[in-house]
């Protein structure tokens, strides 16, 4: 029976550019279908920041440290990594861009260099040949590791204490990791904030955190409205939109860069 390996990994940054961190989770001692082969699994948590980033290369970061790790261990390609992530970027980029772009010697459809080429490179170097099962998680709906890792990057990026399990899964405190299922409940109410925020009476209502917009495929941070407006006024294919809070900014700013 195959060996598994699970990794969890979020990205966060505090503008784009900006302050930004990054955690992962690994699970090592799985069987293929999710028993302890040894009664003892292994978890390690990893993290790290950037004074100044974005938040596409955290969530690379995040990942490439869980895949460096594995290759630490001596996980080869008889075991199967699943790898859970709420960033399409992330998983479109490895499951098809990257071979395009290693192709085309980094280069995109539009003859344009790769953005975070040497992060790809990286990447690539970590998952070609090996078992990968790529898993994306709506952000913020429940589950254990997502929401774990989203707590050490957003750490990281605040400067904020954190200290890094290593060891037994019977003594970590977020002890149902394996349970990996969403909650509807969160979704729901995800997807019920999302709706209120881009209705207008909810944006004239609330007060403003800032005001996030991506012109050019640049996220852009600016606290007044009247700086949004200049810097996306006139522009084709502009985004933007105000942001209630430090997470929501963060929310709105995964959004755009999916797009």
């Amino acid at each position: 029976m195959k060996n598994r390996v699970l990794i969890f990994a979020d990205g966060a940054s505090r503008g784009n550019p900006g302050k930004g961190g990054y955690g992962a989770i690994v699970v090592s001692g799985l069987s293929e279908n999710f028993n302890s082969n040894s009664g003892a699994l292994h978890i390690r948590e990893l993290g790290d920041r950037d004074d100044m980033t974005t938040n596409n290369k955290m969530e690379l970061s995040a990942v490439i440290s869980g895949l460096k790790y594995c290759k630490k261990i001596g996980v080869n390609n008889s075991v199967d990594i699943n790898i859970y992530t709420d960033s399409k970027y992330v998983i479109n980029g490895a499951k098809s861009w990257i071979f395009g772009w290693q192709k085309n010697g980094w280069k995109t459809a539009t003859k344009e260099e790769v953005k975070n080429r040497e992060l790809w490179e990286v990447m690539l170097d970590l998952i070609i040949d090996k078992n990968i099962n790529w898993i994306l998680l709506p952000g913020h709906a429940g589950v254990v590791g997502n929401e774990r890792c989203d707590q050490i990057a957003t750490n990281f990026a605040d400067k904020t204490n954190e200290s890094l399990y290593d060891g037994k899964l019977a003594d970590y405190s977020h002890s149902k990791i394996l349970d990996i299922f969403y909650n509807p409940e969160l979704i729901k109410a995800a997807k019920d904030d999302k709706k209120a925020n881009g209705s207008k009476k909810s944006s004239s209502s609330a007060k403003a955190y800032s005001y996030v917009s991506k012109v050019d495929g640049k996220i852009n941070i600016d606290k007044s409205w009247s700086d949004c407006e200049k810097r996306v006024k006139g522009k084709k294919g502009a985004l933007y939109k105000k942001s209630t809070s430090i997470g929501d900014q963060e929310n709105i700013a995964k959004d755009f860069m999916s797009r």
